[in-house]
């Protein structure tokens, strides 16, 4: 069973910059990628961005292109993700979550190839 632990998140004003991060463990082998979600109030969870373990194919949903940037450190088990030119809209709890599904480190990811969501942590951007 992988956990996950969230934090970095907090009030930021429109355009300015906040950097996530979430730390894992509880499996001796490592994930095939790593997601970072989100969820607005009365809106589903969305997938933000994605990172290959072991490579470098990246995922980034079209809101976030340009803007956000994940990176990951693997002998920390740690993912992050930078958040520049925040927008009100980026506004929601976001979690990281692991993927053993090896289809995520070439094609697009599908929220149902993550799992051992952490609780979350809230980011609020003001206008």
């Amino acid at each position: 069973q992988v956990q996950l632990v969230e934090s970095g998140g907090g009030l930021v004003q429109a355009g300015g910059s906040l950097r996530l991060s979430c730390v894992f463990s509880g499996r001796t082998l490592s994930p095939y990628a790593m997601g970072w979600f989100r969820q607005a109030p009365g809106k589903e969870r969305e997938l933000v961005s994605s990172i290959a373990w072991g490579g470098s194919h990246t995922f980034y949903a079209d809101s976030v292109k340009g803007r956000f940037t994940i990176s990951r450190d693997n002998a920390k088990n740690m993912v992050f993700l930078q958040m520049n030119s925040v927008k009100p809209e980026d506004s929601g709890v976001y979690y990281c979550a692991a993927s053993f599904f090896p289809r995520t480190i070439y094609a697009t990811p599908l929220e149902s190839e993550f799992g051992g969501w952490g609780q979350g942590t809230q980011v609020t951007v003001s206008s």
